[in-house]
């Protein structure tokens, strides 16, 4: 009578055969997902606000603006003075570094999205799980979060590479420790790295070894890969978005947050318009920080997850909630309260495909795996697509585009002008091009200011010319290495 007990005691299996994740950039909650409704994020009866420099309240408002002007910063500093005092100095750090912003500026800061603006963020957040409790893994910016995001620690860094006289830029490029990928290949799990253009996710070491660059594939592939059999495609995916140039789908200011939506939205579409994929899947759209934008609620205390401090940093605090959607026939559509960081995502791997360890944050980190659920069949009510129109993608100022050069990108050239000297190749007129653009961009402003518009205007464009080709060769010089 036992032994028939016991085999008639099924566990429950997890059925996702496929990890899909595509991390955008630099959002909070409250901005991208703050009205939601359910999710904790905006009162409009009693809306959160911050002081201005005069004193003055700037209430979180509205906004459906596709595109902000100015970039807001964040790196562990700013990210100090915007939490403090129950996360009341967003606008005044804004202000430290823009003396000159508008109103309308400053106002972006506090700003959020109406419900159903987002096409596809606002689609697939109606229609499965919303995590409105998932942090970034520190108060910082872009890198060292996605470092947590794939190996459960940034190895003491905190910082972005800070141009080339940088003391510390070699080792920005050398993060050693393992990955997630690496923990696959140890128990032979198949995966395989998108990219718009430039992976972050190749600062990692390990991953320019050429077992782990024969892995990586263009953005393109992935939407041939996955109208194949479920068998050939690989286990876990993840996926970079474009980066760079005036066609910059990550969501990073000041880039129109439509090109964003499109890819969010081809990406699902793609997945969910195989029936025997999508079954067996689960895709997250996550943000890997918040970008400067206002959040509400404080980041709570963190487990370090190393004993690495190289940068005199702690971290014993997790960073600004970020928007995050579990998307998957067997998610609920539901609200997840549960706290995460990126590392959650870590531990819902490890313990699925019993991987090695990636460090203390991830061991005692809450797995996304609580909000699955395996009791029933797949879901048959679940969205079929979700279009964004083409005319939402007509960015209204375009010129911001071609004029921005955000700290990533910045990041991005340095490391391609690393991998371009280990590779022994000419380096000096990459590294010229820069001080080139600069100085034509300061000459350019310096003419319009005095009233020279039009021969103002020709040295901004000239210098815009120059910014494009920089990109240009720092994706080509990326993708001749990933080549190899």
């Amino acid at each position: 009578m036992l032994h028939k007990d016991v085999s008639e005691e099924k566990k429950i299996e997890d059925q996702i055969k496929h990890v899909i994740v595509l991390m955008m950039e630099n959002a909070s909650y409250d901005h991208m997902l703050g009205s939601f409704p359910g999710g904790d994020g905006i009162n409009e009866k009693n809306p959160y606000f911050n002081l201005d420099d005069q004193g003055n309240k700037i209430y979180q408002k509205i906004t459906t603006a596709k595109q902000m002007p100015l970039d807001p910063l964040h790196d562990v500093p700013d990210v100090a003075k915007q939490i403090s005092d129950n996360n009341s100095g967003f606008v005044q750090n804004f202000i430290t570094h823009y003396p000159t912003s508008s109103p309308n500026d400053r106002q972006n800061i506090m700003g959020y999205y109406p419900w159903g603006f987002l096409p596809a963020l606002h689609a697939l957040a109606a229609e499965y799980t919303v995590c409105d409790h998932w942090f970034s893994s520190l108060p910082g910016p872009t890198w060292p979060n996605r470092f947590f995001a794939l190996s459960g620690t940034s190895s003491g860094r905190v910082n972005m590479p800070d141009g080339m006289k940088d003391p510390e830029l070699r080792e920005f490029f050398y993060q050693r420790q393992s990955t997630i990928f690496d923990r696959l290949n140890e128990q032979k799990i198949s995966w395989r790295s998108y990219c718009g253009d430039v992976p972050i996710s190749f600062v990692f070491t390990h991953q320019r070894k050429p077992k782990n660059l024969k892995n990586y594939r263009d953005m393109s592939d992935f939407y041939k890969d996955v109208k194949g059999s479920p068998d050939e495609f690989p286990a876990f995916t993840f996926i970079e978005p474009k980066y760079m140039g005036k066609e910059q789908n990550d969501d990073h200011p000041p880039h129109n947050t439509m090109k964003a939506e499109k890819l969010i939205a081809d990406t699902y579409n793609a997945i969910r318009s195989n029936e025997k994929l999508w079954n067996q899947s689960l895709f997250v759209v996550v943000y890997d920080e918040h970008g400067g934008f206002y959040d509400h609620v404080t980041p709570p205390p963190a487990i370090p997850p190393d004993e690495h401090k190289e940068e005199g940093y702690d971290f014993t605090q997790l960073g600004l909630r970020v928007p995050a959607i579990l998307i998957s026939p067997w998610v609920k559509k539901s609200v997840e309260k549960t706290i995460f960081d990126h590392t959650s995502l870590l531990r819902y791997l490890t313990d699925k495909w019993g991987l090695g360890p990636l460090g203390e944050r991830t061991a005692h980190a809450n797995s996304i795996g609580v909000a699955l659920d395996f009791s029933d069949g797949p879901r048959k009510d679940c969205l079929p697509s979700i279009e964004v129109k083409e005319a939402d993608l007509v960015s209204p100022k375009p010129h911001l585009e071609k004029h921005a050069t955000n700290g990533n990108q910045k990041a991005m050239h340095l490391f391609a002008e690393f991998l371009n000297k280990k590779n022994s190749a000419p380096l000096a007129p990459f590294t010229e091009m820069s001080k080139v653009t600069e100085c034509m961009d300061q000459f350019g402003e310096r003419l319009e200011k005095n009233g020279y518009l039009q021969w103002g205007m020709w040295f901004r464009k000239k210098a815009d010319q120059h910014r494009e080709a920089r990109a240009e060769r720092t994706v080509s010089i990326v993708k001749n290495f990933l080549r190899q």
